[in-house]
């Protein structure tokens, strides 16, 4: 079938690769054309969309039947009725790693075999774009996975010499890649090869060496003293042949001793964590005993993890395997104690008869005679659910080559281990194979999609799979799809995972019910986080407690598993234990409605502390400088960490009734977003509460929100739009007798007023809203005041007037500390400077205002004013470092909204390419920036003059 041009047929790749997911238009760009997008911008991409649609759908299909959905400003591929080769390659890959995980290495190899036989030559070959080129690189490395994991079956089959040559091909594609280099020294070992084996080694050594600076890692560096050792377990997954003595090697005399294996049954179906099972099975001490600790939430596989590792390894342990439950969180059962433990483990290895005192509550001389029967041997014990590391050190057998595996919902800081793992819920592909297993193989692709959202409603922790799994078994008459609807209901959601005494709600109770009352209370408010990751500030305005004792408290349910640290100071808790928090908050209506009411404060706060827009912006609700946030530079860092879900705050303060709050952060996070531009988010902040205003106790938010998307509108561009949004404020204002929301909506229909070419009108207004806002005594109306007259003055030629102006605008900015504003006047005096004639001065006004503007992160601003500095450069002489800012200026802009500015840009560099003689570059630029120019053209019903149009970058009321 002909997909039309190369750049449509990379982005149906980029919607076929995002099955289900919606791709902004925005993201298309980015994927499909990179840093060098099409002059018609996002224009391009229904057109594409709309060609793919011809050639995709059945003849007649409607809108909503079309495999390419529109949906919320971008597109869906809805793979319903199409089978995709990536589908059917990770569906083989699934069978093949429960066909591993079974014992069945014949079908796995035939499996994988199959899986690698789709790919023909390079993956998405001559399909161009960033999004194209990075899943190149993933199926590359993902088929080099599936080959390996192939090649490790055939090697434990005896299967060696068919993988040689493809080993051997591979490794030098992939010279450095010592995973390959380890298979293929495993192979050749296998075919009495040795002498090769160890040439393998000594080759990939020395180029690590000479090209990297490094040496081979642990795992290649095992295989090379395995294949000097002859260790056969190691090299081919077999035990070691076993060697008559002989004269010369006298067998040694070993007292045959009854050997317990005592491990519990391993579970059917065990998907997946093969990294985990690496670092328990690597090589212990043999002349020590090893500690390996396994700890996690409830129902994440601890156990599941440490029985499989130690079933795999009780060959290396001749005197047995042995399992001490401690029953550290067990719902309705005590925790064992240390002495009976001791007393069973005793029994275990012959050391306590029935005769003995079954009533020795010394611990210290239980544990001494654990010690004295350990020491001889060498024995794998599973101390399973501790709660604590004193449940455990008691336990600790003494023998040399002996191995501990501990799990436990708590990081057990005081047990001494050489390797601890943090068990996380399953990736979703091995969640999904898990749920296959048990329910067996879905017949469709609705069903196939249906098993993928139950694993994702089941958070991907094995217990909550295993026990839909088990539901399902046990009523076949219940759809797949119809499960997914009832575990959708968060309300009910852990209601439906529980089955016959297994319960995730229960598993996840018992953690909660041995936290101290202060975790405890804690954790109940976590689940009321309006954001998915949250820090030690947002937790301490929940709670009403400082940072530092909120930190603490975050730090304990770490600890105990409860709560996830992503990054370093920034925290989440999983899916289904949010659920789990919010149900038991619900029993503590105050506690709810006083953190609800102190998050929602404490961004309120740190919107308005990181607004450039003055002490007498916000006069209701709480105060810009009010802590946590001793400037704006923190506030806005603050934000920065929350990135793109402060739309989202705004939304849950709305949807829980909060509608004050939700008001004042949409209006206080107006000059935040709009700095970065990030207008989108800023609307629809704004239009996400408009309607809700009529529940508003504060009367000023009707007014100040359409003062607000006035303001994005015409940062834009969009001068008529931003024009009837700040009429109505200014009517509303005019109602209510509000003075400052009638100066600020004034102000800024003189500011945009200006920028769209009127600058007769734009004087009448500022002056009527610096006269408003005169009895405020407000130096910021002030200061914006003088440098939007200064920009009229110098707009109709009146050059020493709007100097006179700037100049005064820009002291007040240097006394009160407003950084943005200054960088936005010393931007206008550099541009005012370059159209006298003056550029030294230009150029250091303008120096200036980029410092100040990228510190601020004002990204229009920023670009705005390299593009200006570059100009200056450039009437300096300086024509290298105008190219330099130039490009800076473009690469700042990016493909962030702003037409005129990135075709002004394009322009400028463009020329400067064209004196250069670099005329492909030049006319590529130039086409770029008319592209831009009759696009926003078309878009705007009056054009902006140039003197107006840098007067306006970045700039609001």
């Amino acid at each position: 079938m002909d997909l039309g041009p190369v750049r449509q047929q990379a982005l149906l790749t980029a919607l076929l690769l995002r099955p289900g997911t919606t791709v902004s238009r925005q993201q298309l760009l980015d994927g499909v054309w990179g840093p060098e997008p099409p002059g018609s911008g996002a224009k391009v991409i229904p057109v594409y969309v709309h060609q793919l649609r011809r050639r995709l759908d059945l003849e007649g299909a409607s809108p909503s039947g079309s495999l390419i959905l529109t949906d919320r400003g971008g597109y869906r591929f809805d793979p319903r009725d199409v089978q995709t080769d990536l589908a059917r390659l990770r569906e083989i890959a699934v069978e093949a790693h429960a066909a591993r995980d079974s014992g069945d290495l014949t079908a796995a190899v035939s499996a994988w075999s199959a899986a690698l036989e789709m790919f023909h030559g390079e993956p998405l070959a001559g399909i161009p774009g960033p999004f194209a080129e990075a899943e190149r690189l993933r199926l590359s490395e993902y088929r080099l996975a599936l080959v390996q994991d192939k090649v490790e079956c055939q090697l434990r089959l005896g299967r060696h010499a068919e993988v040689v040559g493809e080993l051997f091909a591979l490794s030098e594609t992939h010279p450095h890649n010592e995973s390959l280099a380890a298979l293929l020294m495993r192979a050749l070992w296998a075919g009495n090869r040795q002498a090769d084996a160890l040439s393998v080694f000594t080759k990939v050594r020395r180029r690590l060496v000479e090209e990297q600076g490094t040496e081979p890692g642990d795992a290649l560096r095992r295989v090379h003293e395995a294949v000097l050792r002859a260790d056969e377990t190691l090299l081919i997954g077999t035990s070691p042949r076993t060697r008559p003595p002989t004269d010369q090697e006298p067998t040694a005399v070993r007292p045959r001793r009854r050997v317990r294996d005592e491990l519990p049954v391993d579970i059917s179906g065990f998907t997946g964590r093969d990294h985990e099972l690496g670092v328990l099975l690597g090589p212990t001490d043999e002349q020590a005993v090893t500690v390996r600790a396994v700890d996690g939430m409830a129902g994440v596989g601890k156990t599941a993890l440490v029985v499989r590792a130690a079933r795999a390894m009780r060959d290396r342990f001749p005197d047995g395997c042995l399992f001490a439950d401690l029953r550290g969180h067990r719902e309705g059962r005590e925790a064992a104690h240390p002495q009976r433990v001791l007393r069973r483990l005793l029994r275990a290895v012959g050391e306590f008869g029935e005769g003995d005192d079954d009533r020795a509550d010394d611990l210290d001389g239980l544990a001494a005679s654990w010690r004295a029967a350990t020491a001889a041997l060498r024995l794998v014990l599973v101390v399973d659910d501790a709660s604590a590391a004193g449940q455990v050190l008691p336990l600790l057998p003494v023998g040399p080559g002996s191995l501990v595996l501990v799990t436990s919902r708590h990081r057990l800081a005081g047990l001494d281990a050489d390797r601890r793992i943090s068990l996380a819920p399953l990736d979703m592909d091995e969640a999904v194979a898990l749920l296959t297993h048990t329910v067996g193989g879905p017949s469709s692709d609705p069903e196939r999609a249906a098993v993928r959202e139950l694993a994702r409603l089941c958070d991907r922790l094995p217990l909550a799979l295993r026990v839909v799994g088990a539901r399902m078994q046990s009523r076949p008459v219940w759809a797949l799809q119809r499960m997914a609807a009832r575990l959708a209901d968060d309300e009910h959601r852990l209601g439906e995972l529980a089955v016959e005494g297994r319960s995730v709600e229960g598993a996840f109770r018992v953690s909660y019910e041995q936290l101290p009352e202060a975790e405890r209370r804690a954790f109940r408010v976590l689940g009321l986080s309006p954001t998915v990751e949250f820090d030690r500030l947002a937790v301490a305005a929940m709670l009403g407690i400082t940072p530092s004792d909120a930190e603490r408290v975050l730090e304990s349910l770490v600890e105990a598993s409860l709560v996830q640290q992503a990054v370093t100071g920034r925290y989440r808790l999983h899916d289904l234990v949010a659920v789990y928090a919010r149900r038991v908050a619900a029993a503590y209506p105050a506690e709810v409605a006083a953190a609800r009411t102190g998050v929602f404060r404490l961004y309120v706060v740190a919107a308005r502390r990181a607004s450039d827009w003055g002490p007498f912006a916000f006069p209701t609700g709480p105060q810009a400088d009010t802590a946590p946030f001793a400037d704006w530079e923190e506030a806005s860092a603050w934000l920065d960490a929350v990135g793109a879900e402060l739309v989202d705050v705004v939304a849950q303060a709305a949807a829980v009734g909060h509608v004050d709050d939700a008001g004042r952060l949409a209006e206080g996070l107006c000059d935040y977003l709009t700095r970065q531009g990030r207008y989108h988010e800023c609307r629809a902040a704004a239009e996400i509460v408009l309607p809700l205003t009529d529940q508003a106790a504060d009367r000023r938010m009707p007014s100040a929100l359409r003062t607000c998307l006035g303001i994005a509108y015409g940062l834009q561009g969009h001068y008529e739009q931003a024009r009837r949004w700040l009429s109505d404020a200014l009517e509303i204002s005019r109602r209510t007798g509000d003075v400052i929301e009638q100066a600020r909506a004034l102000g800024s229909l003189g500011i945009f007023a200006n920028a769209a070419g009127e600058p007769a009108e734009a004087a009448v207004l500022l002056s009527e809203s610096a006269g408003l806002a005169q009895g405020a005594e407000d130096d910021w109306f002030t200061m914006m005041y003088l440098a939007n007259v200064g920009a009229i003055h110098h707009q109709v030629g009146r050059h020493e007037r709007a100097q006179e102006c700037y100049e005064a605008s820009v002291r007040l900015a240097e006394r009160i500390g407003r950084p943005r504003i200054l960088s936005k006047t010393l931007f206008r005096m550099g541009t005012l400077q370059l159209d006298r004639g003056r550029y030294p001065e230009a150029a250091d006004a303008l120096s200036r205002a980029a410092g100040l503007a990228e510190r601020v992160g004002d990204i229009p601003l920023y670009a705005a004013v390299l593009g200006r500095l570059a100009t200056a450069e450039e009437c300096l002489g300086n024509v290298a470092a105008a190219a330099e800012l130039h490009s800076r200026a473009l690469t700042a802009v990016g493909e962030r909204p702003g037409a005129r500015l990135k075709a002004e840009i394009r322009n400028r560099l463009g020329w400067h390419q064209a004196e250069t003689e670099d005329l492909v570059q030049a006319r590529d630029r130039f086409e770029r920036a008319v592209a831009s120019s009759r696009s926003r053209s078309r878009s705007r019903s009056r054009p902006a003059s140039a003197s107006a149009s840098a007067s306006a970058s970045g700039e609001s009321a």
